[in-house]
């Protein structure tokens, strides 16, 4: 395996990104979880029990879990099962030693982000993982993640109406220049301007959150 490193061609997070590791082999995860240390914007959780990881969960969820599918007396796909039933929002990443990915697709069809069959490169892996921290918005602030969801959707639901910002701007009584610069992403709207943005919009604010997952 190559020792370049996971940082090389990755934006490093704002936060560090919570990864947990289930897989049955000690010296697989001590490797993993050694690689994934030393890059400095991952915070690394191993576990060799399904239901020790569970019981942790509880407490605190990881953005992304690297799952092993072959664990002896454990079956990865119920463990997968119940991780996607408890809490959907976890990133999975299916680690596997079934011998091809067809092979392996074949018998786990859930949703999962990725599939990495062993033996990988850490090339495999730094791809893998900066395309989930990318997808899943890992490491970033709440802020950020809103910023960027909630200006789109306000802007599909303006122009649902067949109104410019001219028009927006007098249902809101808000400026054309703050309505642009949200929905544009680059600022959050204060609480009242929000509210004044649902009401024109005849939205709850509850649904709008809805829709963009937040």
């Amino acid at each position: 395996m190559s020792d370049a490193s996971l940082q090389e061609n990755t934006t490093p997070p704002v936060n560090r990104v919570e990864v947990v590791v289930l897989d049955d082999d000690q010296d697989f995860i001590q490797f993993l979880s050694d690689v994934l240390e030393d890059e400095g914007i991952f915070a690394v959780r191993t576990f060799t029990d399904p239901r020790e990881m569970f019981a942790a969960f509880e407490s605190k969820l990881p953005g992304i879990l690297l799952l092993d599918m072959k664990m002896g007396e454990h079956q990865g796909d119920a463990v997968m099962g119940e991780v996607q039933a408890r809490w959907p929002g976890i990133c999975i990443i299916v680690v596997t030693g079934y011998p091809t990915l067809d092979d392996m697709r074949a018998k786990f069809q859930q949703n999962v982000f990725d599939y990495l069959p062993k033996p990988f490169s850490i090339e495999q892996l730094r791809a893998t993982l900066t395309r989930a921290i990318e997808s899943y918005g890992l490491g970033r602030s709440r802020q950020d993640i809103l910023r960027e969801r909630l200006g789109p959707r306000i802007r599909i639901l303006r122009t649902e109406r067949n109104w410019s910002l001219k028009d927006f701007a007098a249902e809101t009584e808000l400026s054309v220049s703050q309505l642009s610069s949200i929905e544009r992403g680059a600022h959050l709207p204060s609480i009242e301007s929000f509210l004044s943005i649902c009401d024109a919009l005849d939205q709850k604010p509850s649904d709008i959150f809805a829709s963009i997952e937040f």
